[in-house]
């Protein structure tokens, strides 16, 4: 390894992608059924869901069940597909009635860690509350369960495979078969899903000094400098700063604004899509967005919460410019001058060869185990 790059692991250590090995060394139960990778620390989990296998494997059912829609045309893995690190390749997600999300649908990719769970909403930070918004939210409509409640459980509960597993995950329970637990059981199956093996894990964690090409190490260089500052969103073990685990000690809740839109000249987003302003109501909120994972980021294209970038040099090329500008329609604007824009996206000047090299180490933060896990897949494709 070159000199810089073994400063440039040092600098890594010290952000917290190492720093959680000693605490990964305790396991717990949940632990144990989480796989968790060499390196990741234990994440929360709530003292009334642990995490087990019969609760997983009934969550991973009813993930992919089209039947917990009210009218049967989606399920949750209609939205996030496992070949797209749990995303759909989508501009914008789309309900089981056919209505448009105004958000892109967030790749489900080491949920367990995030601070906050959705694109922008401070409040949503556990699982189990967050779920209730894809099943019964009405605005807009995705599963669309809620006045169809009944009849959803009543799909469930005659089924006989749907008993057995009910049973296995809540033997202590009665009745089986219920809304609760069956919420509890897909935050345990999303909880499952930890993606920790991609050739940059094998590279830090695993010492595998060829894991990574010459390419991605330099372009590695680029993403951990000062110079792009990338980092600084997207640091830690998991590539986002907006992470919790066990052992944290404060509130890791971040948003920013990178200057994607400024439609009236005083940093304003589109009315549909205005960051956590629409729960804070507070002016310098507007705009401001969780920032996402960047594991396994090459397969989850379009990009950020609108989807409104389609690959990954576009998203580069926006971060160099220090904002996006739109020169004509609805949106028009200069982001670059926004004054809601965050002190990190202040542009930075790249060679065609380093832009190269940042998106082949982008590309190394991809886990091709995790894509094809048969612990995540859809079982309904496996069993008569």
């Amino acid at each position: 390894m070159r000199r810089t790059s073994c400063w440039l692991v040092t600098l890594i250590l010290t952000m917290g992608v190492w720093s959680c090995v000693s605490e990964s060394e305790t396991t717990s139960d949940d632990d144990s059924a989480l796989s968790l990778p060499k390196g990741f620390p234990s994440p929360r989990v709530p003292e009334d869901n642990p995490v087990t296998a019969e609760k997983a494997e009934l969550g991973r059912w009813l993930f992919y069940d089209v039947r917990l829609s009210a009218n049967q045309e989606q399920s949750c893995g209609s939205c996030h597909h496992q070949d797209k690190a749990f995303s759909d390749g989508r501009v914008v997600a789309i309900g089981s009635t056919g209505e448009r999300h105004p958000r892109n649908a967030s790749a489900l990719v080491n949920v367990a860690y995030n601070a906050t769970l959705t694109w922008a909403n401070p409040v949503l930070t556990e699982l189990e509350d967050q779920l209730l918004v894809p099943i019964f939210g009405e605005h807009p409509i995705e599963l669309g369960a809620t006045g169809s409640q009944d009849e959803v459980l009543d799909r469930l509960r005659n089924d006989s495979r749907y008993q057995r597993l009910f049973a296995a995950a809540f033997p202590d329970e009665t009745p089986t078969v219920t809304w609760d637990q069956a919420v509890r059981a897909l935050a345990t199956f999303v909880r499952t899903l930890v993606s920790g093996n991609s050739p940059f894990d094998r590279f830090v964690y695993h010492n595998e000094p060829n894991a990574l090409s010459p390419a991605a190490k330099r372009g590695m260089e680029l993403f951990f400098s000062e110079r792009l500052e990338c980092h600084h969103c997207h640091g830690g073990f998991n590539f986002t700063e907006s992470s919790v685990h066990a052992s944290s000690a404060f509130d890791s809740a971040r948003f920013h604004n990178t200057g994607l839109y400024n439609i009236d000249g005083r940093g304003g987003y589109p009315t549909n899509n205005t960051g956590i302003f629409e729960i804070t109501a507070q002016p310098d909120d507007m705009g401001r967005f969780r920032p996402p994972t960047l594991r396994n980021v090459a397969v989850t294209a379009p990009y950020m919460h609108d989807g409104s970038l389609s690959t990954l040099e576009e998203v580069i090329r926006t971060y160099e410019a220090g904002g996006r500008v739109i020169t004509d329609g609805p949106d028009a604007g200069d982001g670059t001058r926004s004054p809601l824009k965050s002190g990190f996206v202040a542009g930075f000047e790249l060679s065609d060869r380093e832009r190269t090299d940042l998106i082949e180490f982008l590309n190394s933060l991809t886990d091709k185990n995790f894509l094809r896990d048969p612990r995540f897949a859809d079982p309904f494709l496996e069993s008569p």
